[in-house]
């Protein structure tokens, strides 16, 4: 999917990635991150966001919740995290991290509040009255009160399969009394998701948004003056100003950071490509090359990988797209005119948490490439 904006922008790490596979400093099913790219991203993305007045917090999901990574984007200007689940929030605090927001995607399990109340979280989700009370009981016991975001879900909204959940304006109006009187939790704003999608390579604004508007007029009419409206997805510098048309007052960059939104793929944009995967071919069978698997993901769009084990002589071949109802034990490449052993690199929309491949951190890929540490898919470090 971004194999191409990769060759044009970043083809120093391409040859690092081949370089350093054919030398054995990483195995196969391993991505590679280029840390200074990231960083020049970050920078990007918070000088956009400062000038629109918008809050960003930093997803690291898609880069399996790396702490060299993670501290990088801190030192470059975007200071706390978005955590995918309670998990995330808990590694990420451990590597030193603050945490903005928890409890977007994945809801907290009871006997996990306090764990997550405990590393102070600026903002906590709620799908519901019921998990706004378990918050506010176990909060209030705490002695403090907590801030919280109410997703908004209305009927028509865009949710993803495996990510329903919210309060539909019926449903808000229903419960904002009880909810008004829970002690230990404040309604600081809304959220949605996705609130972006692109669309015939073009952002645009999903219901969702919408919804969230007439959220947040139903509570204005009620007394609320200062609401956030935390709008997550494809957050990137040629998003932010659409987001912040529709008052966004905060945004979510994932795949910003390394260059991989869906805008990426197509066009010359202020952030590059900085995340590529790399693996290695097994074995041919009946015309077509087998590669170690791993770290493949079902919506990654792939096209095309490069093989050799020549840096400056590699062949783009095309890509048979795996079955996303099978394991991923190995890719598949529509050619037998490679090499056991060669290189394969490829350039897709990641989500690395739920992958087992592996996470190799490099910097100064311009010059003389340095290998900072190898990683899992949790941000564990395996070797330096």
């Amino acid at each position: 999917m971004f194999l191409e904006s990769t060759i044009r922008n970043n083809r120093k790490l391409i040859q690092t990635a081949v370089e350093f596979h054919q030398n054995g400093i990483i195995p196969p099913n391993t991505y590679l991150v280029d840390l200074d790219t990231v960083a020049n991203n970050t920078k990007h993305l918070s000088r956009k966001a400062k000038k629109l007045d918008i809050e960003l917090f930093f997803m690291t999901k898609q880069f399996g919740r790396n702490p060299i990574i993670a501290n990088t984007i801190v030192e470059n200007g975007i200071e706390k995290a978005v955590a995918v689940d309670p998990w995330e929030a808990i590694s990420l605090n451990m590597n030193g991290i603050k945490i903005g927001h928890v409890g977007h995607l994945v809801q907290i399990p009871i006997n996990m509040i306090q764990t997550i109340l405990d590393l102070n979280p600026d903002y906590i989700t709620v799908f519901s009255y019921e998990n706004a009370k378990n918050i506010s009981r176990i909060a209030k016991r705490m002695g403090r009160k907590q801030k919280i975001f109410l997703r908004i879900a209305n009927g028509g909204d865009f949710i993803y399969k495996g990510q329903e959940g919210g309060f539909s304006l019926d449903q808000l109006k229903l419960n904002i009394d009880n909810l008004e009187k829970l002690e230990g939790v404040e309604i600081a704003g809304l959220t949605s998701f996705p609130c972006i999608l692109i669309k015939d390579n073009k952002p645009s604004i999903t219901n969702n948004v919408l919804s969230m508007i007439q959220a947040k007029t139903f509570l204005m009419n009620r007394g609320y003056h200062h609401l956030e409206m935390n709008m997550p997805s494809a957050t990137s510098c040629c998003t932010m100003e659409l987001l912040k048309e529709n008052g966004a007052t905060q945004g979510e960059p994932g795949h910003a950071l390394t260059g991989s939104t869906p805008l990426h793929a197509t066009k010359n944009l202020e952030e590059t490509p900085a995340m590529i995967y790399v693996t290695e071919v097994s074995h041919i069978y009946n015309q077509n090359a087998y590669v170690f698997g791993g770290g493949f993901y079902p919506r990654s769009h792939m096209k095309y990988a490069l093989v050799g084990n020549d840096k400056h002589n590699l062949k783009k071949v095309s890509v048979i797209e795996n079955d996303p109802t099978n394991i991923d034990y190995y890719g598949t490449l529509a050619t037998d005119d490679v090499k056991i052993g060669d290189t394969v690199i490829y350039s897709f929309r990641t989500q690395v948490f739920v992958t087992k491949a592996k996470i190799a951190v490099v910097k100064d890929v311009a010059t003389i490439p340095k290998l900072l540490g190898i990683f899992d898919s949790m941000g564990n470090l395996i070797n330096e």
